[in-house]
Order: C-alpha cells, then sequence, then structure tokens
C-alpha cells in the first residue's frame, strides 16, 4: 500500500478533539502536511513512516495524551499496523517553563505554616504580606488552601474573577491586587458556598497553575499560605519551589505545639531541607479593648517562646488576641492596613522581623 499526505489527513479527520468537539482537521490543530516517508529497506518489518505536528492550545491541555494517542491508532487503523507513527506536538501559547525556572522574578519565597487548624495561619499570612507591602517591598500571596480558601474574603475581593493577560506569548492569570500585594486564590474560580470536592492530584495541579500559569512578575517576596497539616500540596509546593524559609504559626497550647513540632520536623526533614526562619505566637494572650493593658493567658503562656529555644528557632512575633484582629479580617482589611493601631504595629514588627532573619540567613550563604 502506498501513503500520501491526503490519507494521513483523512485518518485524522475520524479523530473528535473534546475541547472543540470537533475532529482534528475542522479544529485546525494540524499544524503542517503531514510527511510520509518510504523505509528502505524496511526497518523491523516497518515500510512507511509517518510524521504528523499536532497544534495544540497550551502545554497544560488536558486531552494532549489522549489526544495524541487517539490520533496514533487512527493512523495505523487506516494506514495500516506496520506504520511508523512520529507525532510531535507544538502550542499556541508558549510551554510553561520548566519547574526550576518558575517565578524567575520572585526573590524570596516564604511558607507561612501551621501543623494545626484554626492558629491564625492565614490571619498572618495575610497581615504580613501587607506589612511588608508597607515596608515598600513588591509582595505576592499565594493561598495554597484549595478546600478551605480564606483570602478573598480577608482581601474583601470575594467578587473578583482575574482575567488572562499575554505575557511573551504566553496566556497567564493577572492576579488580583490590593493593598500594594498581588493575590491568588481558588477561591477566585470556585463558589464560595460549595464544597471543593477533588481528589489530591486535582488539587495539586490547580496549585501549581496557580503559581506556573500566572504573571507574578517581579516580587522581592512571596507568601505561600499553606493549608494546615502536611499534605500533597505542601510536597507539591516543596517539589516545584525552591522555598527561602518556613514560617510556623502556634497558639501556646500544649496540642498547637504538638502539631507545630511536627510541621518543622516536615521542613527539616533531610529531603526537604527548608530552613526554619522562626516561630510567630499567635493569640499569645487576650487584651480586652477596655483594658489595653491587661494580659490574660487563655491558651497558656509562652508555650511557643518555649518551643523556639528547645528548637534552637527565633521567636518572630507574639501576636495578642485582640477583638480587632478578627474584625478586621472579617470586614476585609486586615490589622496591618492601620500601623497606627497596637496590632497593626505588631504585624510591622513581624515584617521587619522577618527580613531581618531572610537577610541574616543570605548573608551567612555567601
Amino acid at each position: 500500500m502506498t501513503l500520501y499526505p491526503k490519507l494521513i489527513m483523512d485518518a485524522l479527520a475520524t479523530v473528535t478533539y473534546a475541547g472543540t468537539k470537533k475532529n482534528l482537521v475542522e479544529s485546525e490543530m494540524v499544524a503542517d502536511t503531514p510527511t510520509v516517508t518510504p523505509l528502505n529497506p524496511a526497518v523491523d518489518g516497518k515500510n512507511w513512516k509517518v510524521g504528523v505536528v499536532l497544534l495544540f492550545p497550551r502545554d497544560t491541555d488536558p486531552f494532549l495524551k489522549s489526544t495524541v494517542k487517539a490520533a496514533e491508532a487512527a493512523i495505523k487503523y487506516h494506514c495500516g499496523q506496520d506504520v511508523e507513527v512520529n507525532i510531535a506536538t507544538e502550542y499556541k501559547t508558549k510551554p510553561r517553563p520548566d519547574d526550576a525556572h518558575l517565578l524567575p522574578g520572585v526573590k524570596n519565597i516564604i511558607a507561612v505554616s501551621s501543623g494545626k487548624g484554626g492558629v491564625g495561619k492565614s490571619t498572618v499570612s495575610a497581615n504580613l504580606a501587607i506589612a511588608l507591602a508597607r515596608l515598600g517591598y513588591k509582595v505576592g500571596l499565594l493561598d495554597t488552601d484549595i478546600f478551605g480558601p480564606s483570602m478573598p474574603k480577608m482581601f474583601h475581593v470575594e467578587d473578583a474573577r482575574p482575567y488572562a493577560v499575554k505575557v511573551d506569548g504566553r496566556d497567564l492569570i493577572e492576579p488580583v491586587e490590593k493593598y500594594g500585594v498581588k493575590l491568588l486564590s481558588i477561591g477566585f474560580f470556585v463558589s464560595p458556598t460549595t464544597a471543593t470536592l477533588w481528589r489530591g492530584g486535582m488539587a495539586t495541579s490547580a496549585v501549581k497553575q496557580l503559581i506556573g500559569d500566572a504573571d507574578w512578575g517581579e516580587l522581592d517576596y512571596f507568601i505561600l499560605d499553606t493549608p494546615p497539616g502536611t499534605s500533597d500540596i505542601h510536597l507539591t509546593l516543596l517539589q516545584t519551589l525552591t522555598i527561602t524559609g518556613a514560617v510556623i504559626v502556634s497558639t501556646p497550647q500544649q496540642v498547637a505545639l504538638a502539631d507545630a513540632r511536627k510541621g518543622i520536623d516536615m521542613y527539616r526533614n533531610e529531603k526537604v531541607n527548608v530552613p526554619i526562619l522562626g516561630l510567630i505566637e499567635n493569640m499569645a494572650w487576650f487584651t480586652p479593648a477596655e483594658l489595653p493593658e491587661n494580659k490574660y493567658y487563655i491558651f497558656g503562656k509562652e508555650g511557643c517562646k518555649q518551643l523556639a529555644q528547645e528548637m534552637g528557632v527565633p521567636l518572630l512575633a507574639q501576636i495578642p488576641l485582640v477583638q480587632s484582629i478578627c474584625e478586621s479580617g472579617d470586614e476585609g482589611e486586615p490589622a496591618a492596613t492601620r500601623v497606627d493601631t497596637m496590632t497593626g504595629q505588631a504585624f510591622i514588627n513581624l515584617a521587619q522581623a522577618v527580613v531581618t532573619v531572610v537577610n541574616r540567613r543570605k548573608k551567612s550563604e555567601n
């Protein structure tokens, strides 16, 4: 049987591309005229070599692998099983950079973590990012908690819908910007009233897309608000990014401190080896608004300070339990936006401590 390019095109016309519900030819996905080369003498019993270039919208196309397999099967079915088929792929947008080259414009990546939920990690992340911006740094904040995103509400941007922009030939998500912070969260793309029922693979893919397919640009600090505990999301972040260091948030109570130890152990694992920049003791004491000088140690006294000494890491800050911190987060105006208040100044001090410890660590590495 003699093969011609038209026979190959006819075979490709029987393959439906799920992205358009049309065949590959109608979808204009055959980039060039297929090549047909006779093999003489026959190689491994194959007499013809067929070359096809398929054009996909992007390198992360979810139908890419299945479409390529279907195209190869169609060619063999219509032209003979002894045909050698080589299918190359090209993309309308430039491929995503290799993981090792992600975020080239970001100087420092800080993971804000906690072993236990409910210790105020997201509150600390939001206020740390805003405080760093208030100090004059270029800051990005990624909400990596796929199943419980809270940043859209904390920044009062629940109705924001990030759009795509063209950057160097690639379509990238433009982060929402508020209080001087570039912000992305899965909360912008899912219903706020519906549970996100995703398996681990879908969640990690979403996180990778928010990192690699977004226009973060030049940043001094990129804050990662991680989910509680140790999970697939943490492993994805550790494998995808070169993290400058981790900040561990805990309350002083012993139950939270036990989980904080696990978080520290995860980052210090020899396979991970991410520096612990320090601990933050949240809800360190309760101070009523009418008695600003009083301190009531509801969850225990200086538990994080003792843990920091035990682990040999700095205690970066002790944040009091003040009603205004909770209220300001619910209202979409985090405490760090009000630098003239006691709580606002506490987060400014925290940001300065983070900058100091990062600079000190970098200096020691050089």
